[in-house]
């Protein structure tokens, strides 16, 4: 590499780092922004959420009932959950529904495919218990 090009990417790389730097910053308080977020909707959740008010139908292998499990019981929300694979009664059940995919939530009575805790949250608090 002769000078010319050190020179070259030298200057391209001052010019791009302040932009990194934004994108970086940004990033950052976006996650943090979603972190607070995320901590209320918990309690929120954690509070609303009686014993039966959600279930959860399951498979052994999605992984996004693994994460769901996973923010469920670090925010100490009360649910059920089934395994689709194990119980004939959930799989039944998964079947009616007509879900295409797991997980699919039963929050109050409402099918919800797939887990967003602001998606249980707003379904609590419209469907008060």
């Amino acid at each position: 590499m002769t000078g010319a090009d050190r020179f070259a990417m030298s200057s391209t790389l001052r010019r791009i780092a302040p932009l990194a730097l934004v994108i970086g910053v940004g990033w950052l308080g976006l996650q943090l922004i979603h972190g607070v977020g995320s901590e209320r909707i918990g309690r929120e959740v954690a509070a609303s959420a009686k014993p039966g008010d959600i279930l959860m139908l399951s498979s052994e292998t999605c992984l996004y009932c693994t994460q769901a499990r996973g923010w469920l019981n670090e925010n100490k929300v009360t649910f059920a959950e089934c395994f689709i694979e194990r119980d004939a009664g959930c799989r039944a059940a998964y079947d009616a529904l007509q879900s295409p995919g797991t997980p699919t939530l039963l929050v109050r009575g409402q099918r919800q495919v797939g887990f967003s805790p602001e998606r249980v949250a707003q379904t609590l608090r419209l469907r008060g218990g």
